[in-house]
């Protein structure tokens, strides 16, 4: 149904649009001029879904943290804003590997005299005690950074959420990056048509309207356990959550940092557009090695969790079979030079 002048060509140059945008390309230039890596207990860094420190060097005990918020989001609904930011960092902790703990947060918003502005408040501040009751993770700290605006414009409504998790042994880390041809790739959780705020509304159309994702803290619970059993017991390889920019975001970024292609098959019963650029919430693509196929497949199934093969790492280009296929170097160009050209 896709024809070469409305489809195939039309969304390989969406791809690159969206990925080479400045929320969505890679801040390398920046975080490669700090020391990530201070005497060798950084375990993971950026721009892996969460940050992890071995904190005793004869256990291996690590702690993970990661900080998410989208102002996006949080303008078109900031309770549902609030407990997706919430939710999308509770989520980088466990694709790590650790277990979700506790949380902080910085609560950015414009003046509190507008009444406006002082509900967006109020309901961001609800949606996330709401969450954090649901998730079990108290709030240990955190701070208000209020009168963010021009004139009488207000920035979005933007809570910043931090979560902290642990991990007993930080060898059994999961990083993001599809390294070895021929592990199968899955895709976790429920896709559904929601591109309200998204990344690819934002940029392709200068767009902000609709509803955000909606959000499911249950469902989040249930595939962090499922992210946390596969990680110890070693039945992925790679882990990496889906959120701005959706799965085709996710590929990316995780192909481009293991150096390996992928060919994807979309599903049936869904929109290829959906499939690729929906930022529903509650989702993960994992690399599992053949292997361990069965097993995992059998834990999400007892566990009752959607786990859908949508293909396998393979070559040096990322495949949409029947759509259209971008090679690595491309996105890499497109990824990795927006940052030095906007700020270098």
């Amino acid at each position: 149904p896709w024809n070469e002048l409305g489809g195939v060509y039309r969304d390989y140059d969406v791809v690159l649009k969206v990925i080479s945008s400045p929320n969505q390309a890679s801040k390398a230039w920046i975080t490669d001029q700090y020391d990530r890596f201070v005497q060798g207990n950084t375990v993971l860094a950026q721009p892996e879904d969460s940050g992890m420190v071995r904190v005793d060097e004869d256990t291996n005990l690590g702690v993970a943290v990661a900080t998410d918020g989208n102002g996006r989001y949080a303008k078109l609904d900031p309770y549902a804003g609030a407990q997706l930011a919430l939710a999308e960092s509770y989520r980088n902790v466990a694709a790590s590997g650790a277990r979700p703990l506790a949380i902080s947060n910085c609560l950015n918003f414009g003046s509190p005299e507008d009444p406006a502005v002082m509900w967006q408040f109020a309901e961001a501040t609800r949606g996330l005690a709401d969450g954090c009751l649901e998730l079990g993770t108290p709030v240990t700290g955190g701070n208000v950074s209020l009168y963010n605006q021009t004139g009488e414009t207000a920035i979005h409504p933007t809570p910043v959420v931090a979560v902290l998790g642990v991990i007993d042994d930080v060898n059994r880390r999961t990083p993001m990056a599809f390294s070895d041809e021929g592990h199968l790739l899955y895709l976790l959780g429920d896709t559904k048509e929601e591109l309200g705020g998204s990344a690819w509304s934002q940029v392709v159309h200068d767009h902000l309207g609709g509803l955000p994702p909606a959000v499911d803290l249950g469902r989040e619970k249930l595939l962090a356990e499922i992210l946390i059993s596969a990680s110890r017991d070693g039945m992925v390889d790679a882990a990496h959550d889906l959120s701005d920019g959706g799965l085709i975001q996710a590929l990316a970024e995780s192909c481009l940092r293991g150096g390996k292609g992928a060919r994807i098959v979309v599903p049936d019963g869904i929109d290829p557009f959906v499939f690729l650029f929906s930022e529903s919430a509650g989702r993960a693509v994992v690399a599992v090695p053949r292997s361990e196929e069965l097993r995992f497949t059998d834990m999400c199934g007892a566990r009752g969790l959607p786990a859908a093969r949508i293909g396998v790492v393979d070559g040096e280009e990322i495949d949409i079979q029947g759509q259209f296929s971008i090679p690595l170097a491309e996105l890499r160009e497109a990824h990795e030079a927006t940052i030095p050209a906007l700020l270098a």
